[in-house]
């Protein structure tokens, strides 16, 4: 009798121990990723970028998880994580001058009104979303 009560006592506190560790696990990676999140969004870029993206008619096709009639943001970052300079560009020129097959058929509509420095901190913004 006080061997089954010692191995069961054993067993339930190697269950407890294994568990604690597991949720200090996930406490640990929420920690870490709301601090990810919130460097992001003290990035002078991801701002600015939040902002002029607000101040268009992007969301009118885009939205940032969902595709609508354009990719959502976070397919756009994932499929140009980690671009150099001149896909940033050509992606800036791409929201100035409208354009299609990327993403399929649909066109994208021309924005002339919007800046290259604009278009191209707007771009960095979507990038930051991977």
């Amino acid at each position: 009798m006080l061997l089954r009560l010692t191995i069961c006592l054993t067993i339930l506190s190697c269950f407890f121990a294994c568990q604690n560790a597991a949720e200090q696990k996930t406490a640990t990676a929420e920690t870490s990723i709301e601090t990810s999140v919130s460097a992001t969004k003290r990035d002078p870029v991801y701002v600015k970028g939040l902002e002029l993206v607000g101040k268009s008619d992007c969301l009118t096709c885009h939205k940032i998880d969902d595709k609508l009639i354009g990719p959502s943001y976070k397919e756009i970052a994932k499929k140009y994580a980690g671009a150099p300079n001149d896909v940033v560009t050509a992606l800036a020129r791409t929201i100035i001058q409208g354009g299609s097959g990327n993403w399929g058929n649909v066109p994208m509509t021309p924005h002339p009104a919007v800046s290259q420095e604009d278009a191209e901190t707007m771009v960095r913004y979507i990038l930051t979303l991977n």
